[in-house]
């Protein structure tokens, strides 16, 4: 379907928490019934349009498991995902974890749509953009059908980095997150809630589900599942950072820290950089990067907080200081909403910058990058 007609848009995993935002940035307007605490935070801000206004829009169709398949949806039907469902699609944008990814990306990409995929499934794969749609659009012109999301804490830093790398270069970083609950899916922010009422008032802590630990009023030095010494998720940020930028030489040192936040993922960043570079022209690029809101008076208490950032497509970066002990380094605190510009968002901003670039288009099904 050519862009003048409107696209028809495959929403995969619609009836997840990402898959809710990913409506929300497509102006696909909630039910009564959908809203919560979180949606009544974002719907409350003035100025924050959806990710997706100006894309030419002809039907939105929202795919789920297939036990899901036949509810309503802020008034669409969901789909479950066959070979005969995923037909006539232009865009389809994917949250619906791994297994799925790998299976059905490359039947609707072979079917004639372009595929963004917020799984962790094709990020490392050669054939396969890894893109923020600030740092590296270029990336997209090379698609083979299938374009890959970052993970959530790579990309919220990835947009504050990219002005900075472009202006002195990246030798090496330093990074903790403090990750929220709500980037293990709705089941952690209920678990927090349910743990923090039984402290408060005094009654036995359910047993914890999400996370090896109690996550109210604690913080877990443990974000991810480990695969050796280090979590995926810590790998995830080493890798996906040195793809990104473009330069496999940076050293990454990550850890990765769940803390007692619903939304809203905070990260400290050390960054050592190649060629000299001062807090003052830092802070000065970084005002004016797109994507990027400088909070920073750190004595008048003005500072990247995660109940600021909650419901907000930008990062915010702040505490923007020079490293004592190493004369070519910086401090930065960055937080993004996780759900938002660390998935949702960035998606549909790739669908518009696929748009733009007149890059929505079938790809040869023999060319479709494939996974095993």
């Amino acid at each position: 379907m050519s862009a003048s007609n409107g696209y028809r848009i495959a929403v995969v995993g619609a009836t997840g928490q990402v898959g809710g935002v990913l409506l929300d940035e497509l102006g696909v307007a909630r039910d009564d019934d959908a809203r919560d605490a979180l949606a009544a935070v974002r719907e409350a801000r003035d100025g924050v349009a959806p990710a997706g206004e100006g894309l030419p829009i002809s039907e939105i169709v929202p795919f789920a498991s297939a036990r899901s398949a036949g509810r309503t949806l802020r008034g669409l039907t969901v789909q479950p995902l066959t070979d005969e469902t995923i037909q006539g699609f232009d865009l389809a944008v994917f949250s619906a974890g791994g297994a799925t990814s790998r299976e059905w990306a490359p039947k609707f990409a072979r079917a004639g749509a372009v595929v963004v995929d917020n799984s962790s499934a094709w990020r490392m794969h050669d054939d396969v953009p890894l893109v923020v749609s600030e740092v590296n659009p270029e990336a997209l012109d090379e698609h083979r059908g299938i374009v890959a999301n970052p993970n959530c804490s790579t990309m919220q830093l990835m947009v504050a980095l990219r002005p900075l790398q472009q202006e002195a270069g990246i030798e090496r970083l330093v990074v903790s997150t403090y990750q929220a609950v709500s980037g293990t899916g709705k089941v952690a922010v209920d678990e927090l809630l349910e743990e923090s009422r039984a402290v408060l008032d005094g009654t036995p802590v359910p047993a914890p589900r999400s996370y090896a630990h109690q996550i109210a009023f604690n913080v877990l030095p443990h974000a991810g599942s480990f695969v050796d010494d280090h979590t995926d998720e810590e790998h995830k940020l080493i890798n996906e950072t040195r793809k990104i930028l473009g330069d496999q030489t940076i050293r990454v040192s990550a850890t990765c820290v769940r803390v007692p936040v619903i939304n809203g993922h905070s990260e400290t960043a050390n960054v050592e950089t190649r060629e000299p570079l001062s807090p003052e022209r830092a802070r000065e690029l970084l005002e004016a990067a797109p994507g990027v809101l400088v909070r920073d008076d750190p004595a008048g208490g003005v500072y990247p907080l995660a109940i600021d950032a909650d419901g907000r497509p930008e990062v915010l970066v702040g505490r923007i200081r020079r490293d004592p002990g190493n004369d070519r380094a910086l401090d930065l605190f960055v937080v993004g909403d996780n759900l938002r510009k660390g998935a949702a968002t960035n998606t549909i901003q790739l669908a518009k910058v696929l748009h733009e670039r007149g890059l929505v288009r079938p790809t040869a099904p023999d060319a479709v990058p494939t996974l095993g």
